[in-house]
């Protein structure tokens, strides 16, 4: 699991570190004002506050952005098109390169409750 990240306050915290680490998680963080390691990231969080968060809200609560959350992932990895150069979904485009990788992986992370 990689942990995408700017570098914030939240990522020098004293506790945030071991945390990750507890979860399995690497941090995906680069050399400060070097965008160009989370570039891709940085893309797909801009095409999802204006594709799920801004055009399709207000939300009631908290679940159902998480409901709203999951079917926009799914729809972005299985049927999203994303352009004429290529007319199959990521997840079909990533099977036909990596034929091999047949196995779903499940990360579960166990976050101590701060209380």
């Amino acid at each position: 699991m990689i942990h995408h990240s700017d570098k914030g306050v939240q990522d020098v915290a004293v506790r945030h570190s071991p945390r990750l680490a507890r979860a399995g998680a690497v941090a995906s963080v680069g050399s400060t004002g070097n965008s160009y390691d989370n570039a891709l990231a940085e893309a797909f969080n801009s095409l999802f506050k204006a594709e799920l968060i801004v055009s399709k809200g207000p939300w009631k609560g908290i679940e159902d952005l998480d409901i709203a959350t999951a079917e926009h992932i799914d729809w972005f990895n299985h049927r999203r098109l994303p352009g004429e150069n290529a007319p199959i979904p990521p997840a079909e485009r990533e099977d036909s390169c990596y034929p091999h990788n047949t196995a779903t992986t499940t990360v579960t992370a166990s976050v101590p409750s701060l209380h």
